[in-house]
């Protein structure tokens, strides 16, 4: 066993490794936007809950944000499963998590906690993981295991 590159792999990760990690967050979280956005638009129940979540956040037109809340995660999702305009997808998923965040997290949350309490249920919220997620690929790329990738190729050549 060689000591020396089990520490270096302890402390630096792995490069090689960096691609299949982009793929899997991408792919993960591009199924569950798709599912998620496919459930509000195609299940009556679904489409039921969205709508009436916006109208008790008081989103304007919250018939018609139904279904472009729901398109948007729907199509996005779909795009970042395959890793095509991951970064636009992204780009798209992130504003509709922070209005989410914005509109019914937070006023969700307990109002009597103290910061650090308050700090480390707000980091709880998937949807921030969901923001993290979204700000990594962006800066990260969809990866070698994606269209957007093959397409990038293609116009070097």
């Amino acid at each position: 066993m060689d000591w020396k590159r089990l520490v270096q792999f302890g402390l630096l990760g792995s490069s090689d490794l960096e691609q299949y990690a982009i793929l899997l967050v991408r792919v993960s979280i591009g199924l569950f936007f798709a599912i998620s956005g496919a459930k509000k638009l195609f299940v009556a129940g679904g489409t039921q809950t969205m709508y009436e979540t916006l109208v008790g956040a008081k989103v304007p037109f919250p018939h018609l944000m139904t279904y472009f809340v729901s398109g948007v995660e729907f199509v996005c999702g779909s795009l970042l499963v395959v890793g095509f305009l991951a970064s636009l997808a992204c780009g798209a998923l992130l504003v509709d998590m922070l209005v989410a965040i914005l509109t019914t997290k937070l006023s969700a949350m307990p109002k009597e906690l103290s910061p650090l309490n308050w700090l480390d249920n707000f980091l709880y919220l998937p949807e921030v993981l969901y923001v993290l997620f979204c700000i990594w690929l962006i800066c990260s790329g969809a990866g070698k295991f994606s269209v957007d990738y093959w397409l990038a190729g293609q116009l070097r050549t």
